[in-house]
Formats: C-alpha cells, structure tokens, sequence
C-alpha cells in the first residue's frame, strides 16, 4: 500500500466574480462541500472563502489528481445549488481553478490564511488577489 501525503491550496471562483455566496449561504455551502467530499473519501482540511470563490486545504491520497478533486467537488457543489435553489438565478463555478501544493512547515500559515477570509477580503478584492497569485506562482494572468 502506497503511503502519500500530497497538500493542496486550491481555489475557485464563482463564473465572472459574480458576488452572489451570502454567509448564510457560504455557510451551507461548505458544510455540503465537507460532506460530499467525505463520502468521496477526498480529506478535506479545511474550507473558506468570500462573496465571489472558496480555498480547500486538501491532502491528496496516491489515486486523486488535483484535477478529479477539483471536478468533484466543484462540478457537484454547483449542481447541488441549482437542486436545491438557493440562488436567484442559475449558479456557476468559474471553468479554472488554481492548486498549488504546501509544505508541511507551511501548513499552518495556510490554515490561517483560509479560515481569515472575510478579514483579509475587507482589505483586498479577490480579483486583486487572484491576479498576485497567477503571478506569484507563475500562472498566466487573466485579463
């Protein structure tokens, strides 16, 4: 049996930033998300976000891709929306996504980093953010 720990910072957002993930809303988001991930047997760190996207802090077993978890848990996430109605009009995930991988020693910091979203979106939009991260982890920037 392969034993492998492999830590992903991913995030999406909603199609065009629209703003529409109220904290009522967020809220029964992510308790969707952790459960739907559960019993996908993806483990699933921690989970937060803003208006207009989500991070997950997730560790990757040796037969899930970045790119699977990424189409689970967005692709289901959105269409339980839709199912259950809860936005006024039909809900979107953006097409892409960013993951980037974390170190060990680098964990907590990145636990930090999501559970402080609401704080640290007062100060910046995450269009803004977006784009530093594009940059910063040498992905093209988006227009």
């Amino acid at each position: 049996m392969p034993y492998v720990r492999v830590w992903i910072h991913m995030v999406w957002s909603t199609k065009d930033f629209k703003p529409v993930l109220e904290k009522e809303l967020r809220e029964k988001l992510y308790a969707h998300i952790r459960e739907n991930a559960k019993s996908k047997n993806i483990y699933l760190d921690c989970i937060n976000g803003f208006f207009d996207h989500v991070h997950v802090l997730i560790s990757l077993k040796a037969d899930q891709s970045p790119a699977k978890v990424a189409q689970l848990l967005k692709g289901e996430s959105s269409h339980w929306l839709n199912d259950q109605q809860l936005t006024p009009v039909r809900f979107e995930w953006q097409k892409e996504y960013f993951a980037v991988s974390v170190s060990e020693s680098s964990l907590e910091n990145v636990r930090s980093y999501i559970n402080k979203q609401e704080e640290h979106h007062r100060k910046k939009i995450f269009k803004e953010e977006y784009n530093e991260f594009m940059q910063k982890y040498g992905f093209a920037e988006r227009g």
